[in-house]
């Protein structure tokens, strides 16, 4: 496995962070795996060399990030991880179990921490934008879990590049404790992220650590998976027919290769400019296998153009824009 450097810090992580939204309980989603199926995948991430870990305390409702606290801490050292959780999402009915006010994030940062079993994390990621929250407020209250010792580096999560533009400088401007990393979708399907957000953390020194690299599964190569049956987000948000000319796009080279559709289309993620880890979420110790076998190759310059020759633009995926306009094909 190789390491690469955390942007503009000291800290090293594996080129591939393993995302956790998939472990947990099943009654949270029909396609998350509970621990007994969970821990021989974890295992073997561990034993292939990868040492980042991403979590988030909205992953079902908390039970992912002990089933992975647990399994991981059962087989490395802590100081051999690189442990990263989430927070802004609902975690309970009430007014302040969400957000970014400093109430929620003080509860959700110890409420973290005793679930995974550690008492610090490595990254700390705003899993989304809050606008009810002033952001100095949400920026100082950040800043105290760093100088806590409960937090040794600060990302952010899926906004508007002005949006974390102004969370960065607000920081600056303060000597507050800085954002290292951004965690945004990007795949062949959706590349909007690379005409500002991208550009923005190249040009700072930021660490870009994309999710989704399959498109919510649509560049799997698999349709008939219970994630893909399952999961709405596909459907919302690549439903469009450029979408799927981008995925039998991605299938196209990956049966010339000999390869997995998935394997072709993390490939895609892992060499884009300006990427520094990415994330991706496996089932299964052959799909692990896969996926880190993605990294052993370089796509040609007309494998590329036959995957790129079909994306449109479209409008941005987050939050705050919830209602997709669906594209049209070239």
């Amino acid at each position: 496995m190789e390491y690469v450097r955390f942007g503009n810090t000291g800290l090293k992580v594996s080129r591939l962070c393993l995302g956790t939204m998939t472990f947990g309980s099943p009654a949270w989603r029909p396609w998350v795996l509970d621990e007994a199926a969970s821990a021989p995948i974890l295992r073997a991430a561990l034993e292939r060399g990868l040492n980042f870990f991403d979590m988030a305390d909205y992953y079902s409702q908390g039970v992912g990030e002990e089933v992975v606290g647990r399994i991981l801490l059962q087989h490395a050292r802590r100081e051999e991880l690189v442990l990263a959780s989430k927070a802004y999402y609902p975690t309970g009915p009430g007014p302040n179990q969400r957000g970014l006010s400093r109430k929620h994030l003080f509860h959700a940062i110890d409420a973290s921490l005793r679930r995974i079993g550690t008492d610090y994390l490595d990254l700390y990621i705003v899993h989304g934008f809050d606008p009810e929250t002033p952001i100095e407020e949400t920026l100082e209250a950040l800043n105290d879990l760093v100088r806590s010792g409960r937090v040794r580096y600060l990302g952010a999560s899926t906004m508007y590049a002005w949006q974390f533009v102004k969370m960065v400088y607000t920081s600056r401007l303060h000597g507050w404790s800085p954002f290292v990393s951004m965690q945004c979708q990007l795949n062949a399907a959706y590349r909007e992220e690379e005409r500002e957000m991208i550009p923005f953390c190249r040009d700072q020194g930021i660490a870009v650590t994309p999710f989704s690299p399959l498109a919510r599964g649509l560049l799997s190569g698999e349709p008939d998976s219970l994630r893909n049956q399952t999961d709405t987000f596909t459907t919302e948000m690549y439903g469009d027919e450029t979408s799927h000319n981008i995925a039998r796009a991605v299938a196209r080279v990956a049966q010339g290769r000999g390869l997995k559709p998935a394997q072709v289309a993390l490939n895609w993620v892992v060499n884009r400019p300006g990427v520094t880890s990415t994330l991706f979420a496996v089932e299964s110790v052959a799909q692990l296998d896969e996926q880190i076998a993605a990294l052993g190759f370089q796509l040609s310059p007309e494998e590329q153009w036959e995957i790129d020759r079909w994306y449109t633009p479209c409008d941005v995926i987050n939050d705050h824009h919830p209602q997709r306009i669906p594209r049209t094909p070239r």
